[in-house]
């Protein structure tokens, strides 16, 4: 009987474990065995595996994380981290594998590809839906309805006490988050990497909004789009209104999975085996126009996914 081995890699996002499900229950549907390696590519590296079936997974579709647990493995990037990985794969009889993730893990995939020389399939998991290939990734959804419920408690207090509060949401090198978020809540300005901002066009943007008879302000930022405390400081220090800042943080990683979130996660996992059991050897599954696709792993994570500015345009205009 052939197996399939099973990896969570990277940043953990709502709706892995839906994607863990459908991988293991397409697998044995498809007549083959499922080992998952727990702790990433560390635990791949290691050998720490376990045998699934139908009832390890029961029970989780609405879990937030992972049940393979995850960790960010510096030795994955090295020639000897991968020849490890290629020789717990041996050990187990691991006949193709598929790995659950960002764009960090689809390149240790397609590196551990070429020393494996087993066929792999990357199915996109990331908050940050900062994959090339895809229109959209397992939990960003989730993670942008998290950020937009905490915004709407945020605006409540901020139109109470007449504040301008800057929330700082996930993001470390891309915006896609902070502008779904934004644009969603009605942020009055959306700081992104991808944008440059001038705060001095801000605060006069602010003076004019308070004439015109507004009386509170979001401001949406990407924590990779600079100091958020510096920005409540220029601000205050610049228009002598009361700044907040909220850090949303990891609470953008967890809870249960949108619906969405939980039926792309099927969709992908249900592919991923099937483009395995159909010959794929790197291949990522996708998204376009609706339809479930894949593109190469090289071009998953080689590629700079582009950021739709039109959007932000759109924002701008509907912040008046």
């Amino acid at each position: 009987m052939r197996r399939i081995g099973l990896v969570t890699a990277g940043g953990d996002a709502p709706g892995t474990n839906a994607a863990i499900r459908s991988v293991v229950r397409s697998a044995i549907h498809e007549g083959l065995e499922v080992v998952g390696f727990e702790r990433g590519y560390a635990g791949l590296i290691n050998g720490q595996a376990r045998k699934m079936g139908p009832r390890t997974v029961s029970g989780i579709i609405n879990l937030g994380g992972t049940i393979l647990k995850t960790h960010r493995c510096e030795e994955m990037k090295t020639r000897e981290g991968l020849g490890k990985a290629a020789e717990t794969i041996k050990r187990y009889e691991v006949d193709m594998l598929v790995t659950i993730g960002g764009d960090g893990t689809f390149r240790g995939a397609s590196e551990l590809r070429e020393i494996s020389n087993i066929p792999i399939v990357g199915v996109p998991a990331t908050i940050d839906n900062d994959v090339a290939g895809t229109e959209t990734t397992i939990g960003f959804d989730t993670a942008v309805n998290t950020a937009l419920s905490a915004i709407d408690k945020i605006r409540d207090t901020a139109t109470s006490h007449e504040r301008i509060f800057v929330v700082e949401v996930m993001g470390r090198s891309r915006g896609f988050l902070a502008l779904e978020v934004g644009l969603a809540g009605g942020a009055e300005e959306i700081l992104i990497p991808e944008a440059r901002y001038d705060l001095d066009e801000i605060c006069e943007r602010l003076k004019r909004a308070r004439k015109d008879g507004k009386t509170s302000e979001i401001i949406v930022m990407a924590e990779g789009a600079g100091s958020s405390q510096h920005v409540v400081d220029y601000i205050a220090r610049n228009t002598g209104y009361d700044v907040r800042l909220s850090i949303l943080g990891h609470m953008q990683r967890g809870g249960p999975p949108t619906a969405l979130s939980r039926t792309l996660a099927c969709k992908f996992g249900n592919y991923a085996v099937r483009l395995l059991v159909e010959g794929a050897e790197d291949m990522m599954v996708a998204i376009k126009d609706g339809r479930t696709t894949s593109v190469t792993l090289e071009y998953a994570w080689r590629e700079k996914k582009e950021l739709d500015l039109g959007l932000y345009q759109l924002a701008k205009i509907l912040s008046m």
